[in-house]
């Protein structure tokens, strides 16, 4: 029964943030509390939030402050020579718009936190994609599946987890998989190129210029340099392709200005740019080293940016109140997922789906434990967590593989396939940061990317399988 209902729990709460019935923080809370209660353990509900929010609030507060310190960084300057970089190389063409979402979310992934990943891809392509009005679950799409490729590295989490379960060598297992793992790598960078295409067709070949030209709702969203009042558009293109639309004058006109966030803020601080790389770069190796608890890496970070970077205290405050909303919106997010953790953990629900699903494994399929594996940690991973599933799941899989000669390290590296899709769990917090920063609805980013990062992790999990490593 607590496997049927378990499994109804989360049905239910993805159809209703799916059709927009409920938000997804309310979703987060009220559903499994009903559930709980219909387990007939109401009167635990206090006990397994608790719990829940105990076990998230290192995380909620890893949130807060990072989103507060990469705020701050933003607004000091210190990624505008990535913002131009990139912008050199998209231009203003959707399809190499998409690409450089992709390839940006693969190099800031190498620090292994999703959510910083998140806050510097979408600061960096939100102001473009908002200004050649392109689909931004398309960034939030790929930009998560990106992410989850390269979730896998050994500081990331699930392989960390995977050898612990096992009592197996991290790099045994992370090493043979690199070629698999670079498959689906290019497997994104491939998708991201499709639905660039997509978007060109959609949209038209635009030039910088023509992105230059201000509209009322955007004017907030990225600072116009070029161009002004008596911009004007005229079709170049003729024939049945899209339009190539462009300013009376020089087509090249103003390329230099289009940095995608304000060249002339008042928050820029040019004379600290090394301290601020030198602070960004010491706080990630140390994250990575783990040399402390990120949270409290996250929160002398954030302590010192805002006081070398805004040594008077109303410039403090403003900083803060700047980035007020999205901290909120992440934490409170995070803490509504607290209560569904919560219940799902504490009432059993977890374990016994666990459990039903390896029961339901055919005697036949012993041989192939590995696949089996590889194939369960798509919905598995996306419906429990990683802790869940690795020290809960995993074992058994490898208990059931080792009855029919499948090694440990077979398990271990194929359980890695479906972290492409587990980036866009509802029970993963740095989803929402992703979501909140793009303004974005969970339900839409769901629809949009579940598919593709499904196709993404068959691909890692297909090369694993042609390249002899499962």
């Amino acid at each position: 029964m607590l496997t049927i209902l378990g499994f109804a729990m989360i049905a239910t709460f993805l159809v209703l943030i799916m059709t927009k019935k409920m938000s997804p923080i309310a979703a987060l809370v009220l559903i499994p509390a009903l559930f709980c209660v219909a387990v007939g353990q109401g009167a635990k509900l206090g006990d397994y939030v608790i719990d829940g929010v105990g076990n998230l609030a290192p995380t909620a507060a890893m949130l807060m402050f990072a989103i507060v310190y990469f705020g701050v960084m933003i607004d000091v300057g210190l990624f505008d020579p990535i913002v131009r970089g990139i912008l050199r190389f998209c231009k203003a063409d959707p399809m190499r718009i998409v690409v450089g979402t992709a390839v940006l979310a693969a190099i800031v992934s190498l620090d292994g936190d999703g959510s910083t990943t998140f806050m510097i891809t979408v600061s960096a392509m939100y102001p473009l994609y908002k200004r050649l009005k392109m689909s931004l679950v398309v960034m939030t799409g790929v930009a998560a599946t990106a992410n989850g490729v390269m979730n896998t590295l050994p500081w990331g989490g699930p392989t960390a987890r995977a050898a612990t379960a096992l009592k197996l060598d991290a790099s045994e297992i992370f090493i043979p998989m690199i070629p698999a793992l670079a498959v689906g790598l290019l497997a994104v960078f491939l998708l991201s190129y499709v639905l660039g295409l997509r978007e060109r067709k959609r949209l038209g070949m635009l030039t910088l210029d023509e992105a230059l030209v201000r509209e009322p709702e955007q004017e907030t969203v990225l600072a116009g340099a070029g161009g002004g009042g008596e911009d004007r558009l005229r079709k170049r293109s003729g024939g049945s392709g899209p339009a190539d639309l462009t300013q009376d004058g020089d087509e090249d006109e103003g390329e230099d200005d289009f940095k995608g966030l304000d060249p002339d803020r008042s928050t820029l601080r040019p004379r600290l740019y090394w301290f601020n790389a030198g602070l960004t770069v010491a706080l990630l190796t140390a994250m990575i080293m783990q040399l402390m608890p990120i949270p409290v890496l996250f929160l002398l970070g954030a302590a010192l940016a805002l006081t070398v970077n805004f040594p008077h205290m109303p410039d403090q405050r403003a900083r803060i109140a700047a980035h007020a909303d999205n901290v909120l919106n992440v934490s409170g997010m995070v803490f509504a997922a607290a209560v569904f953790t919560g219940v799902l953990t504490g009432t059993g629900m977890v374990e016994n789906m666990a459990d039903s699903v390896v029961s339901a494994v055919p005697d036949a399929m012993g041989p192939h434990m590995a696949i089996v594996t590889g194939l369960l940690s798509l919905p598995l991973t996306y419906f429990m967590s990683n802790d869940g599933f690795y020290f809960g799941v995993v074992p058994v899989l490898a208990e059931a593989g080792a009855a029919h000669g499948v090694s440990p390290l077979e398990i271990a590296r194929a359980s890695l396939a479906g972290q492409a899709l587990h980036m866009s769990s509802p029970l993963v917090p740095a989803v929402y940061v992703l979501v909140g920063m793009a303004k974005v609805e969970f339900g839409d980013h769901t629809r949009f990317t579940v598919k593709w990062a499904v196709l993404t992790s068959l691909v890692v999990l297909g090369a694993g399988i042609l390249f002899g490593t499962i």
